[in-house]
């Protein structure tokens, strides 16, 4: 099916959506079975065992519990794998949302009078509202509008997020992060990039160089395993030999671990968790709008440029992604996922390239992979909260550098001076307000110059549709993740 031939009426895509053994099965074969399968298996599994460690580290960063990782990135490829519009897209959690979730748990949390508890319900309440949005946008055909987003306002924001999560995981490695012997039981350093600079700052006496050794190590050997091949899980390998290190080497040399600061990490994942709101005022209407506005841009721009990157990568020459059905999936992540102790996800640009890499050929990688990731943090959480602290602070280290592409600012910058500004008015002020905000402003002000000066910049014009350009992105996305 071309993007021409996909339906165009609320009815046609509706029976769609409900159609879950689709074209995107078409590579299933009765004469290949066995072979596509045993490919679909084998991804999983290496796309399994590298989301452990990120899941976890992505849950910690957005002020959640690890386990709460797990069980997100787990479910979210299964529900997105049966109603989405990728064949090969894998689903989890991302960093983009990270700023988004920080902010609702830090704001609606012990930190502020709250309760963990209370945050979390609030997580689901807005997600649950942006689920049900995604799904009116995909059943009335709004997935093309994801597209018109300029692309230097997207490298600007992915480079923002990304100096956000290098500086507000700097107390991690430090080794100065909240605990009763540092900052005080009452303490807590998720409060957003500047509380937490303030934090840091204060606290740089109290730094301890075994964690910085775990953190810059967990980075530099992460970085360097996956140089020599993508099928190796570095990311679970580092945090195995930093484990094995503060447990045996180091131990006694005052290094933080998880359990320091979450306590046991239990294995019974799947927690109903019901949605719940704050007393009514505007100030929390205004919020409710602000985060599902965050929660349906990030979803939708994501998704779709993961979806494009994915058929470039797996050179589909069949059925393409849909959109619209994409829109729909994504709606039934952030819906069922937070419910059951999770919180939004979308597709994992990295993560569905290795997949691709390893092998998958149909949506049953997705199902493999969180099937094994459940099975595996099942029969290993015990151990993994005895992880340093700092070699979570290493992964999302790593994973904020990898964001960052020279050749992404690049092919910004050679547009023009307009759009390499609107670049770095994004990217600076994603971390210095927060994220809505730096993007909203950001396109907004693109839009009204952009109006008035037309001629100011060499790029597509953004009131065309642009399949063109997602597709130049996707294939820059391949060329640096293969």
């Amino acid at each position: 099916m071309t993007p021409s031939a996909q339906p165009n009426t609320m009815l046609s895509r509706l029976k769609l959506f409900f159609t879950l053994y689709d074209s995107r099965f078409e590579d299933l074969q009765s004469h290949n079975w066995r072979s596509t399968v045993y490919r679909d298996f084998s991804a999983g599994l290496v796309v399994a065992l590298t989301a452990i460690p990120m899941a976890m580290g992505f849950a910690m960063a957005m002020g959640l519990r690890p386990e709460q990782g797990i069980i997100a990135g787990a479910l979210a490829c299964i529900v997105g794998r049966t109603f989405g519009g990728s064949k090969y897209q894998v689903y989890g959690p991302t960093a983009a949302f990270i700023p988004v979730i920080a902010s609702i748990i830090f704001k609606y949390g012990p930190e502020n009078g709250g309760t963990a508890a209370g945050a979390h319900g609030f997580l689901v309440f807005v997600s649950i509202i942006s689920g049900v949005i995604l799904m009116i946008m995909g059943l009335t055909g709004m997935g093309k509008l994801a597209k018109y987003v300029p692309n230097s306002i997207v490298v600007g924001f992915t480079v923002g997020i990304a100096v956000a999560i290098a500086l507000t995981n700097m107390e991690d490695i430090l080794g100065i992060e909240s605990f009763k012997d540092t900052l005080g039981q009452d303490e807590d350093i998720k409060g957003g990039l500047l509380h937490n600079l303030q934090i840091a700052l204060t606290s740089l006496g109290k730094i301890n160089i075994w964690s910085v050794v775990i953190g810059v190590g967990t980075f530099l050997l992460t970085r360097y395993l996956l140089k020599i091949s993508i099928f190796i899980p570095a990311p679970l390998i580092a945090i195995g030999a930093a484990t094995l290190a503060s447990a045996t080497v180091l131990q006694g040399k005052g290094i933080i671990l998880v359990r320091d600061i979450y306590g046991t990490i239990p294995n019974d994942f799947f927690v109903f968790t019901a949605p719940s709101m704050p007393d009514f005022n505007w100030a929390l209407l205004a919020d409710i709008v602000y985060y599902v506005i965050a929660i349906v841009f990030v979803s939708g721009v994501e998704s779709l440029l993961c979806s494009s990157m994915a058929d470039r990568l797996a050179n589909n020459q069949k059925t393409p992604f849909n959109p619209d059905k994409e829109f729909w999936g994504q709606g039934l992540v952030q819906i069922i996922t937070p419910l059951v102790n999770g919180f939004p996800c979308t597709g994992a640009l990295a993560r569905t390239a290795t997949s691709i890499k390893a092998g998958a050929v149909t949506p049953l990688a997705g199902y493999f992979k969180g099937v094994l990731k459940l099975a595996m943090a099942f029969y290993i959480a015990q151990y993994l909260e005895l992880v340093p602290m700092a070699c979570i602070g290493g992964i999302l280290l790593w994973v904020a550098s990898n964001m960052i592409k020279r050749k992404e600012i690049r092919e910004v910058t050679a547009t023009g001076k307009f759009e390499m500004w609107m670049m770095v008015y994004t990217a600076i002020m994603v971390p210095v307000t927060d994220f809505l905000t730096g993007v909203l402003s950001a396109l907004i002000l693109y839009f009204v110059i952009k109006k008035i000066f037309p001629g100011v910049s060499k790029s597509v014009k953004v009131h065309e549709p642009v399949q063109q350009k997602i597709t130049a992105d996707a294939d820059q996305k391949v060329e640096e993740l293969v």
